[in-house]
């Protein structure tokens, strides 16, 4: 190429990661050699995150290519910037050295116009250009990172790295200087701190980006190919190494088929909302609807959260919840806002030492709807209350979380979870489920997790089995009552001139000419005739 051209290709190249990856990166395929590197569609999608955002954590599954894509990137990072220090960290150094291996290939293979500094360092574990960028391979030694500064981080099967949150708390302050991250693995189980950062940042309680990928997203495997890759394996190695699923233990509160049942409902709410984007909403209030909302209630800058749900009591459906670090004052105007958005829903805060204040303020602005339970266990819903009835009178707002009921909420969470009865969409509550386990005896989370949106939805489930299932029933016996309701008539036929006995028949029946449908009235005290013919009217 001309001087002026290859100027103007290595400004495009620079400027542009796919453009550059997509023309010049080749990598060793283990049948067909060195061939190009050609960016499938979800491989592109990571780029940009990784060009967009500066902290990323990737759930993947196997043989999906991203290791590659890193290295590709890596050697963009290089190439046309100066004096960048990309650390790679695994928890073996030969899983470290795979990514500096495909940047070696990549670099050996570039054209030599686009090849624009040297390499001064190359041995098994670094690579480094003329232009002062490096890259360099470790292992999780405890003082991994220690006294550099990272501008690209990569820790690679992070969910496999046993001491990766203490060695996070020597790694971050690496890239205190505008540094960026990636932490990317297959999963490996729940709870440990590749999960929590992964549920913490689908939550939007974290810095980071997250993005899970399994083995569909790759245009090349099919379910022929799939079937053949995973024939002879466990569920549990499936779901883990092709699906990407976090997969809960045995020994979880709830059953992990059930927890699947509810994972395959998992789907991305309809709209984000709040100032923190953290209340998700999957369904608009409907018209004539009966709501229920419950809410755990925390401090606002601790590692718990406040949570809330609102459930449809008529088909026992989530359609909206959040889970975030507002603090109790703050949160209660979230609650009277949802609340009176879902038709004035029946608002059953948790009272405890945070809650309380919640409750004040929704007292104070005059919520219509909150759910009080009375002296003797008695349970009431007081319209437009006062502040008085926080003391008087034995009533008292929200919902007591106790040693006593504690057991009886989870019982029925567990229930309608089993019977397939609830149906939630959200990825916060099942990543809740499959840490909330049994823990000397006792169903919490685990160490290090949240259980707030399942105390949450706990309290929906007992509420709307206690408040709103009474009524259904109630309504079905009424139902059942007029259904079996007869009234035996002559009617005439007009054919033979004469009345005939046809036995028992709905009024609303005329199939017959000249029929005319019998009245049903009753007499009050008063002396005043009733007419209850629409009792056994099917018009």
């Amino acid at each position: 190429m001309l001087k002026a051209n290859i100027v103007k290709e290595i400004i495009a190249c620079g400027k542009n990661p796919e453009y550059f990856i997509n023309k010049y990166i080749k990598v060793e395929h283990p049948l067909r050699g060195i061939i190009p590197f050609k960016l499938y569609d979800y491989q592109t999608d990571i780029l940009k995150d990784l060009l967009q955002n500066r902290f990323n954590i990737v759930n993947k599954g196997r043989q999906l290519g991203l290791s590659t894509l890193l290295a590709a990137y890596c050697t963009w990072l290089m190439l046309f910037y100066k004096s960048k220090n990309i650390l790679v960290v695994a928890t073996k150094i030969d899983v470290a050295r795979n990514i500096i291996d495909k940047v070696k290939i990549a670099l050996n293979n570039l054209p030599e116009d686009i090849f624009i500094s040297k390499v001064v360092t190359n041995n098994r574990h670094s690579i480094e250009l003329a232009n002062g960028s490096r890259i360099k391979a470790s292992t999780t030694s405890k003082d991994v990172g220690r006294s550099e500064a990272a501008s690209l981080l990569i820790v690679d099967e992070a969910a496999h790295v046993d001491n990766l949150e203490e060695l996070w708390t020597g790694l971050k302050p690496t890239m205190t200087r505008g540094g960026r991250c990636a932490l990317v693995s297959t999963p490996n189980g729940v709870g440990n701190f590749f999960h929590k950062t992964y549920s913490s940042a689908e939550a939007g309680l974290n810095d980071f980006k997250a993005r899970t990928i399994n083995w569909r997203v790759h245009p090349e495997q099919n379910d022929k190919w799939f079937a053949k890759e995973t024939k002879g394996f466990s569920q549990k190695k499936i779901d883990q190494e092709y699906e990407a699923k976090f997969i809960a233990s045995g020994d979880t509160v709830i059953e992990p088929e059930d927890i699947n049942y509810l994972e395959a409902m998992v789907r991305p709410p309809a709209e984000r909302m709040g100032m923190d984007r953290n209340l998700w909403i999957w369904e608009y209030p409907t018209t004539g609807e009966d709501y229920i909302i419950s809410a755990d209630v925390a401090r606002g800058d601790g590692s718990d959260c406040s949570t809330l749900h609102c459930l449809k009591a008529s088909s026992w459906e989530v359609v909206a919840e959040y889970k975030g670090k507002l603090p109790p004052e703050i949160f209660a105007r979230l609650l009277d806002e949802v609340g009176r958005m879902y038709n004035n829903a029946l608002m059953v805060p948790e009272n405890n030492s945070f809650g309380y204040t919640t409750i004040q303020k929704l007292v104070e602005v005059g919520y219509p709807n909150l759910y009080v339970e009375g002296n003797r266990g008695r349970k009431a819903s007081l319209m437009n209350s006062s502040l008085s009835v926080l003391t008087e009178n034995n009533n008292i707002p929200g919902f007591t979380t106790s040693a006593k009921t504690r057991p009886l909420i989870l019982s029925k969470l567990e229930e309608v979870i089993r019977t397939r009865t609830l149906k939630c969409y959200s990825s916060r509550f099942v990543d809740e489920l499959k840490s909330f386990r049994w823990i000397k005896g006792k169903a919490r989370a685990q160490t290090g997790m949240n259980d707030d949106l399942v105390i949450s939805m706990a309290i929906a489930c007992w509420m709307s089995d206690a408040t709103y299932t009474v009524n259904e029933r109630a309504r079905d016996l009424n139902v059942a009552m007029l259904d079996a309701m007869t009234i035996s008539s002559r009617n005439w036929d007009d054919a033979t001139g004469t009345g005939k006995d046809v036995g028992p028949t709905y009024s609303g029946n005329s199939g017959l000419h000249g029929y005319s449908a019998p009245g049903l009235k009753i007499r009050s005290t008063g002396g005043e005739e009733i007419d209850l013919s629409w009792l056994i009217s099917t018009g």
